[in-house]
C-alpha cells in the first residue's frame, strides 16, 4: 500500500518502521518540524514535509499519529481533497468520529510504549482496529496484520478502557521504577539493583493473575513496616501520600478477593 504519515513521533516512527520492513510504501511523512520529518523518511522513504497541504492528495492510507489534543485540528487540515481516502488515527482515548469528516475512516491503536531509540519487534505487539465501513476495516485489518499476528477489534467506548488499564499498567508502573531510582540514587545506590525485581514481578504475572502474585506488607497490612517506610518518606509528602494510597488499595483489593 501506499501509506501517508501525519507525525513523526514515537508511535510513528517504530510504526513506519514495521510497515516499511514489510514492504509497504511510506510515500511521505508530516511533522510540525522539518527536522523531525526527513530523520523519518531517511529511514523509511518518502518525501518529508511540514505542510499538510503539500501532502498527497491520493494514498491507500493515512495513518494520523499525532498528540490527542491536536487530533481534531489536524483532521480538519487533512481531511478536505483527500475525503475518499481512508483514514487512521492511532489514539488510545480519542473516538472514531474525530475523522468523522472523511468517507472512510477507523483507528488503528497498537497498545505499546514507544521510544524512537528502541526499536520493537511489533510481531507480538496487539493492536486494535475500529472502523466506520467496510472499506476502511478491510484497510486497518490489512494493515495491522501485516505487522502483528494479535489483532482485535474494539469499540471506541472498549477502547477508552483499555487505554486507562494500560496507563495503570505501564506509565504508572514505569513512575514506580522513577520513584525507586530516585530513593535509591539518594542514598547511593544504583537502580540497576531492582532489575532482578522488577523483571522477575513482571514474568510472574504470565503465570498467574497480578492478585495472586501481590507480595509485601501491605497484603496483610503489616502496620509496623508500613510506618516506619511511610516515616523514611517524612521529607517527601507526595511520595509518603502515593505510598498510604497504594497500601491501602493493595490490602483492600487483595482483601476483595479473598
Amino acid at each position: 500500500m501506499e501509506i501517508v504519515f501525519v507525525g513523526a513521533g514515537r508511535l510513528a516512527t517504530q510504526l513506519a518502521k514495521a510497515l516499511h520492513a514489510r514492504g509497504e510504501h511510506i510515500v511521505a511523512v508530516y511533522s510540525r518540524t522539518l527536522a523531525s520529518a526527513s530523520t523519518l523518511c531517511l529511514a523509511v522513504g518518502g518525501f518529508p514535509t511540514d505542510d499538510i497541504s503539500s501532502l498527497p492528495t491520493t494514498a491507500d492510507a493515512y495513518l494520523i499519529a499525532v498528540k490527542d489534543a491536536v487530533l481534531p485540528q489536524v483532521a480538519a487540515q487533512l481531511i478536505p481533497g483527500r475525503e475518499h481516502c481512508p483514514m487512521f488515527h492511532t489514539a488510545g482515548s480519542v473516538s472514531l468520529g474525530v475523522l468523522g469528516g472523511a468517507c472512510h475512516y477507523g483507528v488503528i491503536y497498537p497498545m505499546q510504549t514507544f521510544s524512537k531509540e528502541r526499536d520493537v519487534d511489533f510481531t507480538h505487539i496487539p493492536i486494535f482496529i475500529e472502523a466506520n465501513d467496510e472499506r476502511a476495516r478491510a484497510v486497518a485489518l490489512a494493515l495491522a496484520q501485516t505487522v502483528s499476528d494479535s489483532v482485535t477489534e474494539l469499540t471506541s467506548e472498549q477502547r477508552r478502557y483499555l487505554h486507562l488499564a494500560a496507563v495503570f499498567a505501564c506509565n504508572f508502573a514505569n513512575h514506580s521504577y522513577a520513584l525507586a531510582a530516585k530513593i535509591l540514587e539518594q542514598h547511593g545506590m544504583n537502580f540497576d539493583v531492582m532489575l532482578p525485581l522488577i523483571d522477575e514481578t513482571a514474568q510472574k504475572v504470565h503465570a498467574m493473575h497480578p492478585l495472586q502474585a501481590q507480595t509485601g506488607p501491605a497484603v496483610r497490612y503489616d502496620k509496623n513496616v508500613i510506618e516506619a517506610q511511610k516515616a523514611l518518606l517524612s521529607d517527601e509528602p507526595m511520595m509518603q501520600q502515593l505510598y498510604d494510597i497504594m497500601s491501602k488499595s493493595i490490602h483492600t483489593l487483595s482483601n476483595d478477593q479473598l
